[in-house]
């Protein structure tokens, strides 16, 4: 699991920014958000132009040095903070990684060119590699002794360099460090509108009703759109030498892409995503940029249920204050953002929440700040 996620220089954080998932509160209602002491389920509020959908971009900044899945390059192009002197951007993971806690700093000045890396478990420093002071790298991984470590290429992550080329020994510290990559080779990134960018977990475009098609899926993706209160029934229909999903009214077929709105297409596209995610282990985190952008307020509530049921990890952000309730999370699962912050509900006042709290209600009043 993530448990911190800090960044500087990067885009529109300046400043050291973090996110903390690690401060929950003793609540005694929806403890399924919280697992081993961190926010399983977390939604993010703030105004347009705080940096939410620049935070999706900075946690998956990972994706593109430690694995060879979907990278999105040109979210990337204007990567340094315009204000900043530095010339560099620092990232840093702190993950739960087999009951360990396993952190990953590294400095890059561009998207792909890596200045800096550091990786420890449980306080023991196992990987690091200075660039811009030592020559050779230097790692304590059991299977590491006769690895060479002056790598010249400075796109080539020294993680994932000790990763493909040694032979560890099965060992705690070592399933610790494989495990992590494991993690971060399943997150995944996508944002709930129409074009279908995503981050992390696959590679290439996806061909959302073919996919379906493919999975034996229709039946179910039918009855979720029931579920959500879009009344139809769905039919497989040959569209160009490929099977796709069409409409069926009374026997009249219409492809789906077709006559579906936009909130429909939307949760399409979500369901698409969906099916990866409940697929046992398939998925380890996932952060949905606007999950509820074209939702009516009770379908955006449909949509936290059927992520909690899944167990992921997840971020979502939104603008939908009708999601703030006890009912759903709890106090310490709603994060409001500004330029320069991020904290909990149950941190961003100094009132003592309960459950009977109307905490959407305090919300919209005022009752929450950040700096």
């Amino acid at each position: 699991m993530l448990r911190k996620f800090r960044v500087s220089n990067f885009k529109s954080f300046e400043k050291d920014f973090e996110l903390d998932l690690t401060e929950v509160n003793g609540y005694e209602f929806n403890k399924d958000s919280i697992k081993n002491g961190i926010v399983n389920n977390a939604l993010v509020y703030g105004h347009n132009g705080v940096g939410k959908s620049n935070l999706a971009l900075a946690i998956f900044d990972i994706i593109e040095h430690l694995t060879d899945k979907q990278r999105n390059e040109a979210s990337y192009i204007n990567y340094l903070n315009a204000n900043c002197t530095l010339e560099f951007a620092t990232f840093y993971y702190e993950f739960y990684i087999n009951d360990k806690i396993v952190t990953y700093e590294y400095k890059k000045s561009d998207y792909k060119t890596i200045l800096f890396e550091k990786l420890t478990i449980n306080d023991i420093e196992v990987i690091s590699f200075d660039r811009s002071v030592d020559k050779a790298a230097k790692f304590t991984l059991k299977g590491t002794e006769t690895l060479k470590n002056d790598i010249d290429n400075s796109e080539l992550s020294i993680l994932k360099f000790v990763k493909n080329n040694s032979d560890l020994e099965s060992n705690p510290i070592n399933d610790a460090f494989l495990s992590m990559f494991s993690f971060v080779e399943k997150m995944l990134y996508f944002r709930s509108l129409l074009d279908r960018t995503y981050i992390g977990l696959d590679v290439g475009s996806k061909p959302i009703f073919e996919d379906i098609v493919k999975k034996k899926n229709v039946e179910d993706f039918e009855h979720f759109l029931n579920s959500a209160g879009i009344e139809c029934k769905l039919s497989i229909v040959e569209d160009i030498d490929k099977k796709t999903i069409a409409f069926d009214f009374n026997g009249k077929k219409i492809p789906f892409r077709d006559v579906a709105s936009t909130g429909t297409n939307a949760l399409a596209l979500f369901y698409f995503w969906y099916q990866n995610i409940i697929e046992t282990s398939k998925v380890s985190f996932v952060f949905i940029d606007e999950f509820d952008a074209f939702y009516h307020h009770s379908l955006s509530a449909l949509i936290i249920n059927k992520l909690k049921e899944t167990g992921v990890q997840f971020i979502l952000t939104t603008h939908n204050t009708a999601v703030i309730t006890n009912d759903l999370l709890r106090p310490d699962c709603y994060f409001l953002m500004s330029k320069h912050n991020i904290l909990s509900l149950s941190k961003s006042t100094s009132k003592e929440l309960r459950e009977a709290h109307n905490i959407e209600k305090m919300y919209k009043a005022g009752s929450f700040y950040v700096e």
